[in-house]
């Protein structure tokens, strides 16, 4: 079963932060115009990636899991020999 997801909008103002799971904190550092800089504090277990990354990220793991598979695959398709036979 799918996990449902969701999005939350909030405002914040340079200095203000929001909390994810008691351990992440992301705090607005600098609005410039259009960008934001946010910061993050999160523990050294936690893994982040920028969006576009991770997406490559899992997509090269897709593909490295089929080339995986495929010679797994072909392994087990091979006749089986005996030593010493030819």
């Amino acid at each position: 079963m799918k996990e449902r997801v969701r999005m939350l909008s909030l405002s914040r103002k340079i200095g203000e932060s929001i909390i994810i799971n008691d351990d992440v904190v992301c705090t607005v550092l600098e609005i410039n115009g259009r960008i934001v800089r946010l910061g993050f504090e999160y523990p050294d277990t936690a893994s982040v990636y920028r969006q576009e990354l991770y997406v490559r990220i899992k997509e090269e793991n897709k593909k490295s899991n089929q080339n995986v598979i495929d010679v797994s695959e072909a392994i087990h398709s091979l006749p089986k020999r005996r030593v010493g036979e030819k």
